[in-house]
């Protein structure tokens, strides 16, 4: 029996250029926000509603690397990873996951 399961798929756009840097032990690692809108008609005005959240994303090594060369401010992009709670933020940590461009 499966014990649980932290899947996350997001396509959005980058709300800026990644902040990649070079760690003590020469891997990369690339921050970034993407951002996910939705949007519906107030059932009581019939006013249309728009919501966005920004999701902090962090890639290491490859994907790092592959992050700096080729996202910028703007681009969609589709991340699949997993995601956790770090200092009260939520972060979706990509070791080995997926980025589609």
């Amino acid at each position: 029996m499966a014990r649980g399961v932290n899947k996350v798929i997001i396509v959005g756009n980058l709300g800026a250029d990644p902040d990649t840097k070079s760690m003590p032990s020469g891997n990369m690692v690339a921050n970034f926000s993407v951002a996910t809108s939705e949007s519906w008609n107030d059932r009581d005005t019939g006013e249309r509603q728009e919501k966005t959240e920004w999701h902090r994303v962090v890639f290491f090594g490859r994907l790092a690397e592959i992050a700096d060369q080729y996202l910028r401010k703007g681009s969609q992009v589709y991340v699949e990873g997993n995601c956790r709670l770090e200092n009260g933020r939520t972060e979706m940590e990509m070791r080995g996951g997926q980025l589609r461009l």
